[in-house]
């Protein structure tokens, strides 16, 4: 298998989001897209998608510092004073471990993502999570077993091979490193698709066509993902400060990486594409 999912995260957050998706998708390289089913313009995003049938849409689950999909009072354990999911992972993840109020609202909430996806119509492609906060042991069980409830064909895993990106920066990553690795063995025993890495974690916001050139070049054959955020604008409501939104729209326009990817070889795709697919075991 020598194919490749350039996905765009956030699809629904803002319109400059979408129309970055639409024009990606139209007139570059971009394969697939992740969608936010509660923010503000997923109807939008939504509309878009059906226009768009080479898009594979998945769902980008929100569970930290984003507008939740059930009520407030419906989850106090998950939510801060305004509402909104909290954002203070450390504290968030212990109170997981230790509260199972806190767990059976977080269940609940992920199974109402998922409900709202499918209520969208769209194919369910690929799950991934905002923040990877599935990297928690408890969260990822809960993904991986409402996912499959639900028809999810595949899950990010966020691990990147280092050889390819900036390693000197890699320092003090042990605990992630370790829980993607739990948490792509647990995906894959459940029959869950999953890349044999992915890009854009160290590089996020920050995908240049440089970076993206280098990757499109330089990947060996089998089964990738490259996930960027691009957008027309790069201040809009709900954006992240300091992210390089329209570069990364250029890097998925740039005819020069289009032409690297065309003489790699490689096949766009979405998730469900590669069912069937087992990386190796170890991607470093």
């Amino acid at each position: 298998m020598n194919c490749l999912v350039i996905t765009a995260d956030d699809f629904g957050l803002a319109r400059e989001v979408n129309d970055a998706v639409e024009i990606g998708c139209s007139r570059g390289i971009l394969s697939a897209a992740s969608l936010m089913v509660s923010a503000a313009f997923a109807e939008n995003a939504v509309e878009r998608a059906i226009r768009l049938p080479r898009l594979r849409v998945g769902l980008h689950l929100a569970l930290t510092d984003a507008a939740p999909t059930l009520s407030p009072r419906q989850i106090p354990c998950l939510v801060d004073q305004r509402g909104r999911l909290r954002s203070d992972l450390v504290r968030f993840g212990l109170e997981l471990a230790v509260n199972e109020a806190a767990r059976a609202q977080m269940r609940a909430e992920i199974e109402a993502q998922f409900r709202a996806f499918r209520s969208t119509g769209l194919p369910l492609d690929h799950v991934n999570v905002h923040r990877h906060f599935h990297l928690h042991p408890i969260v990822a069980a809960m993904v991986i077993d409402i996912g499959s409830r639900f028809g999810a064909l595949g899950l990010r895993v966020p691990r990147e091979p280092r050889r390819l990106v900036e390693s000197r920066k890699f320092n003090g990553r042990i605990v992630e490193d370790l829980c993607s690795r739990l948490l792509g063995r647990r995906a894959r025993r459940s029959g869950v698709v999953t890349p044999e890495a992915v890009f854009g974690l160290r590089w996020s916001g920050r995908m240049t066509r440089e970076r993206l050139r280098l990757l499109l070049e330089n990947l060996p054959c089998g089964f990738w993902e490259i996930y960027l955020h691009p957008a027309t604008r790069n201040v809009f409501p709900g954006h992240a400060p300091g992210y390089r939104y329209v570069e990364e729209l250029g890097a998925l326009l740039d005819p020069t990486n289009a032409e690297a990817l065309r003489r790699s070889g490689r096949r766009l795709c979405g998730y469900g594409d590669a069912v069937g697919f087992r990386p190796d075991a170890a991607v470093s």
